[in-house]
């Protein structure tokens, strides 16, 4: 093979190498958007349930229950933590399989 001949093999890998992980962060953004979704959709609920009671609920299962949340649960892992009735749960919402950052 000739010099020029290796040099456009390098630039087609180069460009799909730069595709591939252009895609890779396209889907990671779109992920992380999801992810926020949940996130505000479990909030949401918690501060109807408090507006509404005049309390924040225990768990994520009253508010599923009695506040019509609703999300993947094959998807996504809720941690929500409830530290008082009258104080804003910690929430947090991973995807399952997701990698580490």
């Amino acid at each position: 093979m000739r010099i020029r001949d290796w040099l456009k093999l390098i630039i087609i890998a180069g460009a799909l190498l730069g595709a591939g992980m252009l895609f890779d962060r396209i889907g990671s953004a779109q992920s992380s958007e999801e992810t926020e979704i949940v996130r505000s959709a479990v909030k949401n609920a918690a501060l109807t349930c408090y507006a509404v009671e005049g309390a924040y609920p225990d768990s994520v299962d009253y508010l599923r229950a009695h506040y019509q949340l609703a999300y993947d649960e094959s998807r996504y892992f809720i941690t929500y933590d409830a530290f008082s009735s009258n104080v804003m749960p910690d929430i947090w919402v991973t995807e399952k399989g997701a990698k580490a950052r």
